[in-house]
């Protein structure tokens, strides 16, 4: 018989696991609690039952059949819908996890398991000295992308101990506050004049302590030693839906890593989601400018993203220079770098790219005089079924738009035609070598895209005119303030590619210690015989042999955000209405529907011009809504949709950035604009 004492109190029987390391003690208790007792006091009475004498402060409950943790410790067990048959685990918060970072080395740290990922990467990004967090997320490896490596080699193991750096000791990993402060912008820091680093003396100033000297080295200097063989067993995607694997496993920033199936000591890769660097200085940014470098190199070799021939090469030449500035760095003294650091700054101001873009401070000459182009161009329209027509036109660009005459005398009368040329599509048709500088047009029309092709004259036109085609694409005119520097680019691009063979190294190439199959994408190896491609890499390495090695980096990069397919993730969906598939790229500022078998675009919807975008979780489908009564609905294929919905979201977050603000984020913010209602 049970006293009436006993059975009015309305206690009942929890068992509770502890993770702790202690092999011989028990790991299972058994307590009687009430719904009444809150999460904090049922913590006490555990501490107690365990008698092991240890900082019980980094444990917390993690609640196995739901999948989540208990961290309001005030809230009582009733609240928190905690029953007998509850599986609770008392675990450590902070866990060794392993990241994959761009330059494929690996780092072993403690990291948060119960915060949301967003917080976890900006733990993690403090660890590694990598400002601007926001940009980079966590990204697990897809099945689709193992195959091919499981194929290749049965045999291959993970990599050896000695080959990750192992970050465990640091004050972040240890569960401790990180340093909120990274740099102070009042401090002349002295740099490696090799690799633009902060040298012994001012390392601490960049980190939370984690990071040695070598350690910085590690994450700072490219070490670009990559086989043929390496490349051949990595994932390199041929069509547009293997491309869409790549962004399939991201993480839900909004959740934690534990929540997301993610174990004790797995394996992550850390990269950047998105494409919008902002503030880039190579005076505290020495291993996110690397890191940013080694994404661009390894999008560009495993061809993730296409370039031409020519691109390639000048790809190459900046790779191979890296390696041949690498070999001196031993026998470089230090030495103080400002005037390396101010002749990149022209750079700089060409690699930020936001919603927004420019520097709005020429406000007062932006309004009162917008500038017009007037030029003889080629127009070419695509047929189908004939020969594509080629014809020479009187062409005036005034604010966002192109009209065109029969000639100059005619240019007062109505246009034979005028094309608004807002939330088009604009790329890059050039083959400098071939004097061949054109300009492709993908104007969005009620039934797709209409397709118009500029040919112009020299570089100096083309470059005017196709700087005045990107701004009128996002919305702006040619007195933007950020007009001369998109030319100035342009024309540094050009440059780039318009090199000459100097008779040294047409003459010996066989001298150069050089393994060309390095430094370009396993397609030019099989179309080039090897000395073929190191005399065209070392052509190309004329103009680059004067860059600093910052310099070079940010050259590479800023040739990447040249590139037409630059910043667009891939998703296969299927819209609303529609009977096929189709790819989904989401880019910074755009949306753009392209067709799974060519590879065309069909329409773009610019974030500018969305009203408003949500999710049916129930169907899992995403809603946006356009200007001018345009709304579109789709589900997604290759990846959850919140995944696609997160980055919409995440790009206009990125897009309210500002350097007034320094280097807090509104973090609520974030997460009401990619969090969902799920």
């Amino acid at each position: 018989m049970v006293s009436s004492t006993e059975y009015g109190s309305h206690t009942w029987e929890l068992t509770l696991t502890v993770d702790h390391q202690h092999e011989d003690a028990e790991k299972e208790f058994r307590l009687q609690v009430t719904g009444d007792l809150h999460v904090g006091g049922l913590m006490l009475k555990l501490v107690e039952q365990i008698k092991i004498a240890q900082d019980w402060s980094d444990y917390a409950f993690w609640w196995e059949q739901k999948k989540r943790w208990l961290l309001k410790t005030h809230w009582t067990l009733d609240k928190c819908g905690v029953q007998a048959d509850a599986k609770l685990i008392f675990t450590t918060q902070h866990k060794m996890l392993r990241l994959r970072l761009p330059n494929m080395k690996t780092v072993r740290l403690k990291v948060s398991f119960s915060s949301m990922v967003f917080r976890a990467v900006s733990d993690i990004c403090k660890m590694l000295n990598i400002r601007r967090s926001e940009e980079l997320s966590l990204l697990r490896q897809s099945e689709g992308t193992l195959k091919k490596k499981k194929k290749k080699d049965k045999n291959s193991k993970e990599p050896a101990t000695d080959d990750i750096l192992n970050l465990c000791n640091s004050p972040v990993s240890s569960g401790l506050p990180a340093n909120p402060g990274l740099y102070s912008k009042t401090m002349t820091p002295v740099y490696d004049p090799v690799s633009g680093s902060p040298a012994s003396s001012t390392i601490t100033w960049f980190s939370d302590g984690s990071l040695t000297e070598q350690n910085c080295s590690i994450l700072a200097l490219s070490h670009p030693t990559c086989s043929p063989e390496m490349l051949a067993e990595m994932y390199q995607p041929r069509t547009l839906a293997d491309k869409a694997k790549l962004n399939a496993g991201w993480l839900d920033s909004s959740r934690s890593l534990m929540e997301q199936g993610v174990l004790e000591d797995d394996q992550l890769l850390l990269r950047f989601k998105y494409y919008t660097f902002f503030d880039l200085n190579p005076k505290y940014d020495a291993v996110r400018i690397n890191q940013i470098y080694e994404q661009a190199r390894w999008a560009i070799l495993l061809e993730e993203i296409d370039c031409t021939e020519e691109e390639m090469l000048i790809f190459a030449a900046l790779q191979a220079y890296h390696v041949s500035k690498l070999s001196l760095s031993s026998e470089t003294q230090d030495s103080t770098c400002e005037s390396e650091v101010d002749e990149v700054e022209a750079a700089l101001s060409n690699l930020e790219v936001t919603l927004e873009g420019g520097n709005k401070s020429n406000i007062l000459e932006d309004i009162t005089d917008i500038p017009k182009l007037a030029d003889n161009l080629k127009l070419i329209r695509p047929k189908k079924l004939a020969l594509k027509a080629v014809k020479t036109y009187w062409f005036v660009f005034r604010d966002t738009s192109i009209s065109y005459f029969k000639n100059k005398e005619s240019a007062q009368g109505e246009p034979i035609e005028k094309l608004n040329l807002k939330g088009c599509e604009v790329v890059p048709d050039v083959n400098v070598a071939a004097k061949k500088f054109g300009i492709k047009l993908l104007i969005p029309v009620a039934d797709g895209m209409n397709e118009i092709y500029l040919r112009c004259d020299n570089e100096d036109q083309y470059a005017r005119w196709m700087a005045a085609c990107v701004l009128a694409s996002k919305g702006r005119t040619m007195a933007d303030s950020s007009y001369q520097p998109e030319v100035q680019k342009i024309l540094s691009f050009l440059q780039m590619k318009n090199w000459t063979m100097s008779s040294q190294a047409a003459s010996e190439p066989e001298n150069v210690d050089m393994k060309p199959e390095c430094f370009v994408s396993p397609r030019y190896t099989k179309k080039f015989k090897s000395k073929q491609l190191t005399a065209r890499i070392l052509e190309a390495h004329q103009n680059v042999s004067q860059m600093s090695l910052v310099e070079a980096k940010l050259r590479f990069i800023q040739a990447w955000q040249s590139l037409p397919e630059f910043g667009l993730s891939y998703y296969i969906v299927r819209f609303k209405g529609s009977k096929k598939d189709d790819v989904l790229g989401v880019s910074y500022n755009r949306l753009i529907r392209i067709d799974m078998a060519t590879g065309d675009p069909i329409t773009t919807w610019r974030f500018s011009n969305m009203k408003q975008w949500n999710v049916n979780w129930e169907i899992r489908q995403v809603a946006i809504e356009f200007d001018q009564n345009v709304s579109i609905a789709f589900t997604c294929l290759s990846a959850d949709c919140k995944i696609i919905h997160e980055y919409i979201g995440g790009y206009i977050f990125l897009s309210t950035r500002s350097k007034d603000h320094n280097e807090t984020l509104d973090e609520e913010l974030f997460h009401k604009l990619t969090g969902g209602q799920e």
